[in-house]
C-alpha cells in the first residue's frame, strides 16, 4: 500500500512540475523529456533484470548449498545466548525461539528466501505467548526491530546490483556496509533494552557488546590510520577473503553432511533466475517514476533545497545526492532499489554518490513493510512503540552510513 502511494505521488509530482515548466515558463520541451524517460528508464529496467541472473543465479546457489550445509543451525547455535537474553519472555525451548534465530541468522547470511518464512511462522509462535492479541508484545517488537536494523553479514543483493552496473569492484561496499549495518542494530537494540528494561549489563549481553564494538572500532582505527588506496585495497582484499572463506566454508560444510552440492547449487540458482525474472515488474515500474520525477526537474528541486539549508552548516554536501536511496529504504525495498540503480546511472557506480547509495541499501531494511507484513500476519492492531524504535535504528545506520561513506570513499 506504502509503495502505491510513493509510486502515484511521483508521477502526479512530476506531472505537475511539468506542467508549471510549461505554463510559467514556456518550456516545451519538459513533457517530451518526460514521456522520453520513461521508454529509456523502462529499458534500463529491463536490462538490469536480465543482467542479475546471472550474478543472483551464483549467489543463491551457494546460499542453498550453506542452507543445506547446516550453516544457518550452526550460525544460529552460535548466537543462542545472547538471543535468549534479548528475549527474556520467551520460554527455554520454546519453538518461537528456533524460529527467531532461523530468522536473523537467515537475514545476516543475505538468504532472503529462508528469512521470510520463518520470520512469519516465529511471529505466529510469539502470538501464542502474547496474553494480548491485538497488541505487540515485547518479544515481537525486539524482533521487528531487529529485522528492521537490517543486520548483514553478506549484501548479496547490492554487490550483484554493482556488478550489473559496471562496478570496478562490486564488492568494496562490503566492509562500509558491515560497519554501518552494526551501528543501527547496535542503536536499536540498546534503546529497545533500556525500554523493556533487559539487563543490559549481563556478562554475556555486555561481553558481546563490548567485543562486537571493539571489533568495529578496531576495524575503523586500522582503516582510518591508512591512506585511501591502501585503505580501499585492504578493503576489498578483505572483502574478497572473507566471501571467498564463506563460498569454501559452504562447500565444506554441504560435503561433511553429505548433500550433493552440485544438485543444491542448481536448485538455489533456479530460484535465483526466478527471483530475477520476479522484479522485472517492480523494477521496471520504480524505475519509471522515479525518471519521471527527476526529469520533471522536482528531484533536483528537493536535492538542491536540502543542499542550501545544509550549505549553511559548513558541512560538504555530496552526501546528499544518494540520500533518496536512505528515504525511501525505511517505506520500500524495491522503491530505494530503484533509488540506488537511479544514483548508480545518474553519477556512476564508482562516484561517491554510487557507492553510498549502496551502502545506505545494504545498512538498514524496510521498516515499514516488516511491520505491516509480519503484524498483518498476526492481526496485530496495535504496534507500541515499534516504528519509532525502528526508525531510530534506520536512523543510526543512515548516520553511519554517511560517515563510513566519507571514510572510505570521500
Amino acid at each position: 500500500m506504502v509503495l502505491n502511494y510513493i509510486w502515484i505521488g511521483l508521477i502526479l509530482v512530476a506531472f505537475i512540475v511539468g506542467l508549471v515548466r510549461l505554463l510559467f515558463f514556456g518550456d516545451t520541451q519538459a513533457f517530451i523529456d518526460i514521456v522520453n524517460s520513461t521508454f529509456a528508464s523502462s529499458k534500463q529496467g529491463f536490462e538490469i533484470s536480465l543482467g542479475l541472473t546471472g550474478v543472483l543465479s551464483l549467489w543463491m546457489g551457494l546460499m542453498k548449498v550453506g542452507e543445506r550445509g547446516g550453516m544457518i543451525q550452526l550460525f544460529s547455535r552460535a548466537v543462542y545466548p545472547v538471543f535468549s537474553r534479548l528475549f527474556p519472555g520467551i520460554p527455554k525451548n520454546h519453538p518461537a525461539a528456533g524460529s527467531i534465530l532461523m530468522n536473523i541468522s537467515a537475514n545476516m547470511l543475505g538468504l532472503d528466501n529462508a528469512a521470510t518464512p520463518a520470520g512469519l511462522q516465529a511471529m505466529r509462535e510469539l502470538q501464542e505467548l502474547n496474553k494480548d492479541k491485538e497488541k505487540a508484545s515485547d518479544p515481537m517488537i525486539m524482533f521487528i526491530v531487529l529485522n528492521a536494523s537490517g543486520l548483514t553479514l553478506i549484501p548479496v543483493s547490492v554487490m550483484t546490483i554493482r556488478a550489473q552496473m559496471g562496478a570496478s569492484n562490486p564488492a568494496d561496499v562490503f566492509v562500509p556496509i558491515l560497519i554501518a549495518t552494526f551501528f543501527a542494530t547496535l542503536v536499536g537494540v540498546l534503546a529497545v533494552c533500556l525500554k523493556q528494561r533487559i539487563r543490559i549489563f549481563d556478562k554475556v549481553l555486555m561481553g558481546t557488546f563490548a567485543g562486537a564494538i571493539t571489533l568495529i572500532g578496531g576495524l575503523i582505527w586500522a582503516f582510518n590510520s591508512l591512506g585511501k588506496e591502501t585503505m580501499q585495497l585492504a578493503s576489498n582484499l578483505m572483502a574478497s577473503f572473507i566471501l571467498s572463506g564463506v563460498i569454501v566454508s559452504f562447500i565444506l560444510a554441504a560435503m561433511r553432511k553429505k548433500v550433493n552440492v552440485y544438485d543444491s547449487f542448481i536448485d538455489g540458482a533456479k530460484d535465483g533466475f526466478s527471483t530475477a525474472v520476479r522484479i522485472i515488474p517492480y523494477l521496471i515500474a520504480i524505475l519509471v517514476a522515479i525518471a519521471m520525477f527527476r526529469t520533471s526537474g522536482a528531484m533536483d528541486f528537493l536535492l538542491n533545497g536540502l543542499k542550501y539549508l545544509i550549505s549553511f552548516t559548513g558541512v560538504d554536501t555530496s552526501w546528499v545526492d544518494a540520500m533518496p536511496t536512505a528515504i525511501m529504504k525505511p517505506l520500500s525495498g524495491s522503491g530505494a532499489r530503484g533509488m540506488m540503480v537511479e544514483a548508480m546511472t545518474t553519477y556512476g557506480p564508482d562516484s561517491f554518490v554510487g557507492r553510498l547509495a549502496g551502502i545506505f541499501q545494504g545498512s538498514t531494511d524496510t521498516t515499514f513493510y516488516l511491520v505491516a507484513v509480519y503484524y498483518g500476519a498476526v492481526s496485530i492492531k496495535n504496534s507500541r512503540y515499534t516504528v519509532p524504535y525502528a526508525l531510530l535504528a534506520d536512523l543510526a545506520g543512515v548516520i553511519s552510513a554517511i560517515l563510513v561513506g566519507y571514510l572510505f570513499f570521500g
